[in-house]
């Protein structure tokens, strides 16, 4: 199969399982979540620090205890910590189910059991998503900003260092792009995962076209993730001060809230058809690949 015919099985499966965009959609729009809040967060910290005054870790904590009760603290600060905790979680427990789902289709076979694959398949997923967790951008903001509030005197460099492990990583995860769908689908190990997707990244590296397209969809998600994750802050920021100047404040916050929720759904309906056709390319890939006789093997 070239990588024309991939890209249209992939985009087929995309539209017809809906248990696959179901999965897509809870994933994004918590990971959508997870990266807006960081994301508003970080730019209140650089505002204070271009002010002469960057704010503390906990600076958000000491703001709600400025106008609101012990007991109502802890229970905000609780329930925000665990809503941060499912937001990181989550879209590695999803991925199990997409790509397994994914596979079910592909092969003509019924799609169900999305719960007991991403049961299943979690800490392996887990474990490989985390061995590049400098690979995203998010992280080395928060570690650029944990640096330039804790440690000035070497944040420029220890910030110079993120951005090469950034790259760096990022051209591991290249080769390692395949480890997933090993775990899933041939139930291996999280080392022979990662060494069945390098020796296929580098046996096939002649796919020049397929990787291009690739990279085009990947760069078109991250693109429009961002634009999104600014966008849904400045426009619930702008609601709330439009709302404010002729309702109480407490109102002009809760309808704010109300819209952001609403542009954030629709943002992460838009995600989840990108995502979920992303990974439904990588997934027939890995299977198509699969069924060639290895490179390195000239009998049997």
């Amino acid at each position: 199969m070239n990588p024309r015919e991939i890209i249209a099985q992939a985009w087929a499966i995309t539209l017809k399982e809906r248990q696959l965009r179901r999965w897509g959609f809870a994933s994004s729009l918590l990971e959508t979540l997870l990266n807006t809040k960081l994301l508003v967060y970080q730019t209140w910290f650089l505002i204070s620090y271009l002010q002469g005054d960057p704010i503390g870790f906990f600076a958000d904590v000491e703001l709600l205890s400025e106008y609101l009760s012990f007991g109502w603290v802890v229970a905000i600060v609780t329930f925000f910590l665990i809503l941060i905790f499912i937001e990181w979680i989550f879209p590695h427990f999803a991925k199990g189910a997409i790509i397994g789902l994914a596979a079910k289709s592909y092969k003509k076979e019924e799609v169900k059991g999305g719960l007991v694959l991403s049961v299943y398949n979690f800490f392996p997923l887990f474990a490989i998503h985390e061995f590049f967790f400098l690979s995203s951008i998010s992280m080395v903001i928060t570690l650029s900003s944990l640096l330039l509030r804790y440690s000035p005197e070497i944040a420029l460099f220890g910030i110079f260092l993120l951005i090469l492990f950034f790259i760096g990583t990022n051209v591991l995860r290249f080769f390692f792009i395949m480890s997933e769908e090993g775990v899933v689908i041939r139930k291996l190990g999280i080392g022979q995962a990662m060494r069945a997707s390098f020796k296929l990244v580098i046996s096939y590296l002649g796919h020049v076209v397929f990787l291009l397209i690739l990279g085009f969809l990947i760069s078109l998600r991250i693109f429009l993730n961002v634009i999104m994750i600014f966008l849904i802050p400045g426009i619930i920021i702008g609601i709330v001060f439009l709302f404010s100047s002729f309702l109480p404040i407490g109102i002009a916050i809760g309808i704010g809230a109300v819209i952001g929720l609403i542009i954030l759904g629709f943002a992460s309906y838009l995600f989840a058809y990108i995502e979920v056709f992303r990974q439904n390319v990588w997934t027939i890939t890995y299977l198509e690949l699969s069924k060639l006789k290895e490179l390195d093997v000239i009998e049997g």
